[in-house]
């Protein structure tokens, strides 16, 4: 099934159904999704090693995209 065949299904079931309950369950689950800060989903490495990055970019320590590629390939 392909994702807007799913989204339609989904759509179906939801305007079938009179529960509130499955209403607030699912307007949570959006909600949810909304607040997740990727920045979280990050680990203690993953976090230092962008940090780390980001201070070599403003301290100027960069190189040009194609040197990048010519040492990397």
């Amino acid at each position: 099934m392909n994702i807007q065949s799913e989204k339609i299904a989904i759509v179906k079931l939801i305007l079938d159904t009179d529960n509130p309950d499955i209403l607030k369950s699912i307007r949570n689950l959006f909600k949810k999704q909304e607040k997740i800060d990727f920045w979280n989903t990050l680990t203690e490495n993953q976090k230092e090693d962008i940090e780390k990055g980001i201070s070599e970019i403003e301290g100027g320590d960069t190189v040009k995209y194609e040197e990048f590629m010519r040492r990397h390939r």
